[in-house]
């Protein structure tokens, strides 16, 4: 019996990668937690002028929501490097080293605003190119003698990046507040300078999968082909069959899959355009709240978001073996497109939160900061339903020649979010079409828009049919 157990320990190259990983998850999410108030405050409204909080706010969240954008864009770049051109190792060593320059250069540029916008940009370069990387160097560790541990690790890996983003938020702002700007922006900088030498002694310990070259049977070549034969197939032919006179079946089945997955995760732009906001919009709103939590206690308005990775951590094994399971018990299916749904429905209610607790500020309120806590446990409850979800749903749903790829869309979800985002702040800074929302129109305008998107999406997701890859593979 004991030899028919499973053998086999955890790779020795993991604690490099998982060090590397919680230290650039601190770096990135302390940095947010600041950025916007920052920008309001050396750059876009120095004197604290009334008049001009407005656009100056809109200017912080604009170039904010610009950032992460690009952010979540390279992800699909970073992919594609690494699989094709150079392998995993080299990407996430060489982006580590680009992002502790990018760090550096924020540090010290915090009264030169170009100078610091490119800080941005070579920051956002070098995590998009790190998140698409690291996730799949964990799995090329592992072989058939501890293929049993993935699961545990990739739960592990999950706690390690909302470790790193829920100490940041509590200590960086601290920085800020006693020592400026340039401490607060450099200390992350500094933690990623140390992981990516932790992270290059771990260098022969590695499992290196090497780069595979370009693949003539890839997602976008098959579709250009596809909408060629749209055009020239044959008469009484689909355009799949006159496809697949050039590419495998295998290769279609998993252009097809993708398709299928892009139908839901066509509804996760709106979703991020609404969550990213907890790291801009809503701390400029905490700014306004009394932030005493009673017992002698206060918190700095930068430090209210570590509240939603916190919730993230504790609510996740409570949703996987308690709720997910009463549901089923009492004979409601808990599937990834219900899943789904309620995330959509539950963001869109965090917002009232929001809206009404700005409402209040509007009048000259001064709320309590446990409304936005409230809101950022509704937040924390719909990401696990809807990114957590999404990310399994990704996984299950496309083949295994697809995984990557349906990875670095679901990113670009984000990204797409986050620019819409953009174009909105954008148009309020410069007294565009979208300069009425100002205070809670602003937040109900996205709540409206969200309405939309939820009804739409109860009549898509019935005619969404499932094809569970790993079901079908073993």
């Amino acid at each position: 019996m004991a030899d028919k157990q499973p053998k086999g320990k955890f790779p020795k190259a993991i604690p490099f990668i998982m060090g590397n990983e919680i230290a650039e998850r601190f770096s990135f999410y302390g940095m947010r937690s600041i950025l916007t108030v920052f920008l309001v405050a050396y750059f876009f409204n120095p004197a604290a002028n009334p008049a001009l909080s407005t656009i100056a706010d809109a200017k912080a969240n604009e170039l904010t929501h610009l950032f992460v954008t690009l952010a979540y864009f390279m992800p699909m770049i970073g992919g594609i490097a690494a699989d094709w051109f150079f392998g995993k190792y080299k990407v996430i060593l060489y982006v580590s080293i680009f992002y502790s320059l990018g760090t550096l250069i924020l540090a010290l540029s915090t009264h030169n605003l170009t100078l610091f916008v490119t800080g941005l940009v070579v920051v956002a370069i070098a995590a998009g190119g790190i998140k698409s990387c690291v996730s799949a160097n964990v799995g090329d560790q592992f072989d058939k003698t501890n293929q049993h541990l993935l699961s545990k690790m990739y739960g592990w890996f999950y706690v390690a990046i909302n470790v790193g983003g829920t100490l940041s938020p509590i200590f960086v702002p601290i920085l800020y507040n006693r020592f400026g700007p340039g401490v607060a922006f450099g200390v992350p900088g500094i933690l990623m300078c140390i992981a990516t030498i932790i992270f290059w002694l771990g260098r022969k310990k590695y499992v290196k999968v090497p780069p595979s070259g370009p693949k003539k049977e890839n997602f976008v070549s098959i579709s250009l082909y596809a909408i060629q034969k749209l055009f020239s197939r044959k008469p009484g032919q689909t355009v799949w069959q006159a496809v697949g006179e050039k590419y495998s079946a295998q290769a279609i089945d998993g252009v097809q899959a993708v398709y299928r997955i892009l139908a839901v995760f066509a509804f996760t732009p709106i979703y991020w355009a609404m969550w990213d906001q907890n790291l801009s919009e809503w701390i400029l709103q905490a700014t306004k709240l009394d932030l005493h939590l009673g017992f002698g206690i206060n918190i700095l308005a930068q430090q209210v978001n570590f509240i939603n990775p916190l919730f993230v951590v504790a609510l996740t094994p409570v949703f996987t073996y308690a709720i997910f399971p009463f549901f089923e018990r009492i004979g409601i299916k808990t599937t990834p497109l219900k899943r789904i749904g309620t995330g959509l429905l539950l963001i869109g209610i965090c917002f009232v939160v929001i809206a009404m607790v700005q409402q209040n500020i509007d009048k000259g309120g001064h709320p309590s900061v446990w409304w936005q806590i409230l809101a950022y446990i509704l937040l924390a409850m719909s990401e696990i339903l809807v990114s957590v979800t999404c990310l399994e749903y990704a996984y299950t749903q496309s083949p295994p020649n697809m995984k990557s790829t349906m990875s670095a869309l679901y990113l670009l979800g984000i990204s797409i979010g986050n620019y819409f985002d953009t174009l909105i702040n954008g148009s309020i800074a410069s007294k565009g079409f979208f300069s009425n929302l100002e205070g809670a129109s602003y937040y109900w305008f996205f709540i409206k828009v969200l309405a939309v998107f939820i009804i739409i999406y109860l009549f898509v997701a019935k005619k969404i049919p499932e094809k569970n890859y790993v079901q079908s593979a073993g």
